[in-house]
């Protein structure tokens, strides 16, 4: 194993504590192939490092030398429920022990949604972990933030859990087709050909979480389907998991009519990103209005989520930061130019 140690001057007040993982783990699965990990962890707390054997010596600050044990502490933790490592899973473990939360890193991405084709589908970030608590607590719940934020991703997957143990007895998948202006009827081809472009992400997740062989049979007798909210409406939804996707291309109009067909036994996910509308110029969406209305209605929770949640590629995440950063600027400039005429 090799040795790190990084030497500097340090403040009186720097302290030293010695970490022993345990044997049983192996510290490879710490550390990262070739110290992979050991070098993110020396870049991202200002201590020094030295390690020899299963013994890791801290010494720094006392705040950045109790947040690296508590990171090597989870680190073992995720390692000991048979879930591999990456550099990906210490950087989200740094990011939460940053955020000075209460909740175990461990315990958020150790949390087992779904399991398919030996592929587990789990929360990989804080407010993640928070919003799929919420769809447990409540009836209704809202996913709000950009994409990548696994909102609808994660939303279909409480979906197939609440499916497969029985909790309800179908899934309606739905998005507003506001591209086509709900239209549909303009559009060539037959109804399944007019729809499917609008509702494909809906199929790629099910695809992700269902043998794909078994859905056109679940679609067939009903107990998945995938339809414009314009097909939901007339319509009372009992015992059923159902998701509004892209719900910021929905009117007010349409919101309330979507979140009036929720009947007895029944869950309703709504999610969507206010930043990204495709309405016309001038109207408002349905998802900003239903904040302000039923912000405090009991039952119904508002979960945010933002860039620091977003789980594809990491320069989508810093994207997404770098529009809102502009986005903040621009405000601010406008509301200067306003304040001088």
């Amino acid at each position: 194993m090799t040795d790190s140690n990084h030497t500097g001057d340090r403040p009186a007040t720097a302290t030293r504590h010695t970490v022993v993982v345990p044997n049983s783990i192996n510290m490879v699965s710490v550390l990262g192939p070739g110290d992979e990990f050991l070098g993110i962890i020396e870049g991202a707390f200002d201590a020094d490092i030295h390690v020899r054997g299963n013994r890791v010596a801290l010494y720094g600050e006392p705040g950045e030398v109790a947040l690296a044990e508590r990171l090597i502490d989870e680190l073992v933790a995720i390692i000991r429920t048979g879930q591999g490592v990456t550099s990906e899973t210490v950087e989200r473990v740094i990011s939460m022990l940053r955020t000075e939360t209460t909740e175990r890193p461990a315990d958020v991405l150790s949390l087992n949604i779904l399991s398919n084709r030996g592929r587990s589908i789990r929360p990989k970030t804080l407010n993640q972990k928070r919003y799929v608590d919420s769809i447990d607590k409540h009836t209704i719940t809202f996913g709000i933030g950009p994409a990548g934020t696994g909102k609808t991703y994660l939303a279909v997957a409480k979906a197939v859990q609440a499916l497969q143990s029985k909790n309800v007895n179908r899934i309606i998948l739905s998005r507003p087709a506001v591209e086509a202006g709900e239209r549909l009827g303009f559009l060539p081809g037959t109804l399944s050909e007019k729809i499917d472009p609008y509702l494909r992400p809906l199929y790629d997740a099910l695809h992700d979480m269902i043998d794909p062989e078994t859905i056109p049979k679940l679609l067939a007798a009903g107990t998945i389907e995938v339809a414009p909210l314009a097909f939901l409406r007339g319509r009372s939804l009992n015992d059923s998991f159902i998701i509004l996707d892209e719900a910021q291309n929905t009117t007010p109009e349409q919101m309330k009519m979507f979140l009036t067909r929720l009947g007895f036994g029944s869950k309703i996910v709504v999610t969507g990103d206010v930043t990204q509308t495709d309405l016309p110029i001038g109207q408002k969406s349905g998802l900003r209005a239903v904040e302000e209305i039923l912000d405090e209605v009991e039952d119904i929770s508002f979960n945010r989520l933002t860039s620091h949640d977003v789980v594809r590629h990491k320069l989508v995440g810093r994207i997404v930061a770098a529009y809102d950063e502009h986005d903040a600027r621009s405000g601010r400039s406008q509301d200067l130019k306003q304040a001088r005429s």
